[in-house]
């Protein structure tokens, strides 16, 4: 009854700030001096976090309605502004008090229903490389589904009680938004900075796709945060690029940032992981879920676009890429942000928000991520999530600013505590060199001390046996691997490995694909992400020189490439033994060329840089 009571007393005070026409910053628990207040219903603001509001929590009396939000584009070619469908979920306060809210927002192209990940309608990666991919089938149209005002509610339960407006919205040529879906164009961060301009008033929104009775956002205070998951979290960066004024912070997580870093890898062409065959036109079927203008669209996106300039065929980075990575947006963007990541998501790999800290950093954007041990998904636990909203949305100095930059979730650790450090990568971490001595068809080892004489070894490659099964093998031609001698210590892994490999391959093209793995191999029914695998990557030899163009292999002369595995931090516990896994095609991930490939590794020009915290003395062998 005390937690009520101060709870309802803070509301009525911090509800006088919230009147329509004034725009003080709301008062927090501390700042409250005052007997004498009225019983209006606000936002409470409690120890730099907003908190639930009995009036709020109702669903039964939030006020619900849709509209549709007309963009600066027009993809469909019918000589009009394209208009996203969003929906509003607001308390009734809003209403009836006059209140004003800030926006919790969230946009995808998955509310009105997906099309199907079915063997027969991806590309078939059984081919030859540098060869032309056979043909691939359509998919059946997605079968559009949801419910006018409500087009998710994905967000409501979780942000309404605690005095937000929820927001959603339906991608580019999905639901009933017009348009056509353009899959990582500039086109999927203009449809959601229209809404937020919507919000602010400097965009129309109509009570019909075609109609001109105007809406007003004559509830909110302006200010947005966006949120979302996967495909959702791409959208909020992409929104955040445009640097579009009211969006404040954004909570991305595993979002897809770059489509190339998605379906390619160093040149290679590289499938995401559960989703082998699939590329940019298959995602396309996969979503385009509003059946207008599908011919046009199709036409000129699918067919034009995405499958005459993909490129199945080199993997090569061009324009078409170049378009769809928003690395190369980031002038304008503000917005403040806490990024989430699995370290172990194979799908969505942590590359994509990994490679963004720097960028931000340096452009003082205000920044935490949440990294963990899982796969893809993994929101940061709902109090980091709302003293971030409550600073940014709501303006309370709760010094989430000087929180740590960093919060990683441990191996073994529950994925809501996770533990705070100064930085990502830690900044205690060094680069360590670590070399290859011969031991082929069974395990060579990986040591410290560079060889003094020259060695090569050769595997044969073969896509019938996967990576986890060439790790675990005592012997086999199929795949090179190197041991480190038995961990005295557990070893913290905090960064971006990189290999340098020098190899020769018995034809024009081969794929290349390492995995640094620990040992003895743990079997079990339900392993942890971290039992086996610390990290992967993948490369295409031919593009040694450049991942913009490729050049077909000399057989029998050696080619030197240097290439980023993806980002980790890791702790290896004393009593394993790291290894570097060499192979061709991994099963997978990449194309099946038919076996017999072979690839020779020059130990004495290849090496992996491994950063360790405490840099070379921490490490210690047995």
């Amino acid at each position: 009854m005390a937690k009520f009571l101060k709870l309802f007393f803070v509301s009525a005070v911090i509800a006088l700030f919230f009147q329509p026409g004034i725009n003080s910053q709301p008062l927090v628990n501390s700042e409250i001096k005052s007997d004498k207040v009225p019983t209006v219903i606000a936002p409470v603001i409690v120890d730099g976090e907003v908190q639930r509001v009995p009036e709020f929590e109702d669903p039964d009396s939030w006020i619900r309605h849709d509209l549709w939000v007309e963009t600066e584009f027009d993809t469909d070619g019918d000589s009009r502004k394209d208009r996203m469908h969003v929906d509003v979920t607001r308390p009734a306060q809003t209403e009836t008090g006059g209140l004003k809210l800030p926006v919790v927002y969230e946009s995808s192209p998955y509310f009105a229903g997906t099309g199907t990940t079915a063997s027969q309608y991806v590309w078939n990666v059984e081919q030859e490389l540098d060869a032309d991919p056979p043909e691939r089938t359509d998919m059946p149209p997605v079968q559009r589904r949801g419910q006018r005002p409500v087009i998710s509610n994905s967000q409501t339960r979780a942000w309404v009680p605690y005095g937000f407006i929820v927001i959603h919205s339906s991608a580019p040529g999905t639901g009933l938004s017009q348009g056509c879906p353009t899959i990582g164009t500039r086109i999927e961060a203009l449809a959601p900075k229209a809404v937020i301009d919507w919000l602010n008033g400097r965009a129309r929104g109509f009570t019909t796709p075609d109609g001109t009775e105007e809406v007003t956002a004559y509830w909110t205070t302006g200010k947005v945060g966006m949120i979302g998951t996967s495909y959702n979290g791409t959208i909020p960066f992409a929104a955040a690029t445009t640097g579009v004024r009211g969006l404040e912070a954004i909570i991305p997580v595993s979002p897809n940032n770059s489509y190339y870093h998605y379906y390619r890898s160093n040149g290679l062409v590289r499938s995401p992981g559960g989703y082998l065959g699939e590329d940019v036109d298959v995602l396309y079927d996969f979503v385009h879920s509003n059946p207008d203008n599908c011919e046009y669209c199709d036409s000129v996106y699918k067919k034009s676009i995405m499958q005459a300039r993909h490129d199945r065929k080199t993997g090569d980075y061009n324009d078409f890429w170049a378009e769809r990575d928003l690395m190369n947006y980031m002038n304008d963007y503000r917005a403040a942000t806490l990024m989430a990541h699995g370290f172990n998501d194979w799908n969505v790999m942590i590359s994509h928000s990994a490679r963004f800290v720097d960028v931000l950093k340096e452009k003082g954007v205000p920044l935490q991520v949440y990294f963990h041990q899982g796969g893809h998904g993994g929101e940061p636990p709902f109090s980091m999530m709302n003293r971030w909203f409550t600073r940014y949305l709501f303006g309370v100095e709760n010094n989430v600013e000087k929180d740590p930059k960093a919060w990683i979730v441990r191996e073994t650790d529950d994925r809501l505590k996770p533990t705070p450090y100064e930085e990502y990568p830690n900044p205690g971490a060094s680069p360590v060199k670590f070399f290859l001595s011969p031991g082929a068809p069974q395990a060579g080892s990986l040591v410290m001390n560079k060889p003094s004489s020259p060695s090569y070894e050769t595997l044969t490659d073969n896509f019938s046996f996967s990576g986890s099964t060439l790790a675990r093998a005592e012997w086999t031609d199929h795949r090179l691997i190197y041991l480190t001698p038995t961990l005295k210590e557990d070893l913290h892994i905090s960064g971006v490995p990189t290999i340098k490999i020098k190899a020769l391959s018995s034809k024009a093209a081969a794929n290349l694909s390492v995995w640094l793995v620990t040992l003895p191999w743990i079997e079990s029914r339900n392993p942890r992400p971290t039992d086996n695998i610390i990290t992967r990557g993948w490369a295409d030899l031919r593009n040694h020189r450049s991942m913009t163009e490729s050049e077909s292999l000399q057989v029998g002369r050696f080619y030197e490439m240097t290439f980023d595995l993806e980002p980790d931090d890791q702790v290896i516990p004393a009593g394993k033994q790291m290894g570097l896994l060499i192979f061709s095609s991994d099963r997978e991930y990449t194309l099946w060329p038919e076996p017999g490939t072979k690839l020779t590794i020059d130990l004495s020009g290849t090496e992996i840089t491994i950063p360790v915290v405490g840099g070379i003395g921490g490490v210690k062998f047995e």
